[in-house]
């Protein structure tokens, strides 16, 4: 994996980057290094590893963040993954919730530079694909200036390969994982001043950013964008990035062209005892802003939820879409 494979990215985000969300992105964006939800190191030895780790030969280039604080435990999880065929393993140094909180991992690890760096350490003695960080600017009382260069130093020292940061702190008394990703103020100068300290290690950044205009604008500062709730809510933005952020030639896919693209997917997670909303849940906003976004979200809402749903809702919300569209042009000559 080069730099060039990390300069963009869309965030893992508990609840939303399933195998399902991930298949969906992928077929807008085609380089966009996806992640998937964190999934704790015991659930990755102990659980259904068909449920909690399957995904689609599609969706590469695909890392997985794993979350805990064992170096033994992260070293078995990270090989179980690697093995899995994951490119990258990625460690949450960041997540505030409360299951995180009573676990000592997730943000509560940048109070503990030293058991991350010995989990990063464990990583990399045990597979050979790239092992990276996702920290915070610290939690609670913690300085940035301090706790966000004792977290760097630690995990670079210890061998990994990169280093996302929220440019948020995180509050881990006071309030929820919601208002964590929302209240703490954004600092993205302090991403950049750890970027000018260390100008040879790769430092991404990741919070607020909503806009490719915006991510165009923080790379001219570090080596890599992540994507979070824009790359959800408005996903249309990613068929822009192949060509923005990775140079490729091809035009952006036509969002009518993945909607269609979308069924024989749904059809095969009927197959297997899934149900539409699974897969439609995520695709929501992909008409945001545009004329017939609200039929669309309308359709994939209640129509799929219905117990006899099938593919054929998405071309039917589709059709909504278009029918709207062709009335919003003819609108201008018929007044």
């Amino acid at each position: 994996m080069n730099d060039l494979d990390r300069c963009f990215s869309i965030a893992p985000m508990m609840d939303w980057t399933d195998r399902h969300c991930r298949y969906f992105h992928r077929l807008l964006t085609r380089r966009t290094r996806l992640y998937t939800e964190m999934v704790v190191a015991d659930a990755v030895i102990h659980g259904d590893r068909a449920r909690l780790l399957g995904f689609s030969p599609e969706e590469y280039p695909l890392a997985i963040q794993l979350g805990g604080s064992e170096p033994a435990k992260l070293a078995e999880a990270a090989r179980i993954a690697e093995d899995l065929g994951y490119d990258e393993i990625n460690l949450n140094v960041g997540c505030p919730s409360d299951r995180v909180q009573s676990g000592t991992f997730g943000a509560c690890l940048m109070r503990e530079p030293e058991t991350v760096a010995a989990g990063v350490a464990a990583m990399k003695a045990a597979v050979a694909v790239p092992v990276t960080v996702k920290c915070r600017l610290g939690v609670d009382e913690q300085d940035p200036e301090v706790a966000l260069d004792a977290v760097a130093d630690a995990v670079i020292d210890a061998g990994a390969d990169a280093l996302f940061v929220h440019a948020r702190k995180a509050w881990l008394k006071g309030l929820s994982p919601k208002e964590n990703r929302e209240v703490p103020p954004l600092d993205y100068d302090r991403v950049y001043r750890l970027k000018g300290r260390l100008p040879h290690v790769f430092i991404g950044i990741n919070g607020g950013i909503a806009t490719l205009d915006e991510a165009e604008a923080h790379l001219a500062r570090v080596d890599g964008v992540m994507l979070g709730r824009a790359a959800y809510h408005t996903p249309d933005i990613l068929a822009g990035v192949d060509r923005r952020f990775f140079g490729d030639a091809a035009p952006p896919p036509d969002l009518r062209d993945v909607v269609a693209a979308m069924a024989p997917y749904v059809a095969s997670v009927l197959a297997t005892g899934g149900r539409v909303p699974h897969v439609t849940r995520h695709m929501l906003g992909l008409f945001h802003g545009r004329p017939g976004a609200r039929q669309w979200r309308r359709i994939l809402t209640v129509d799929a939820a219905r117990p006899d749903a099938s593919a054929e809702v998405l071309f039917r919300a589709l059709a909504a879409v278009d029918e709207v569209a062709v009335s919003a042009e003819l609108e201008p000559a018929l007044a």
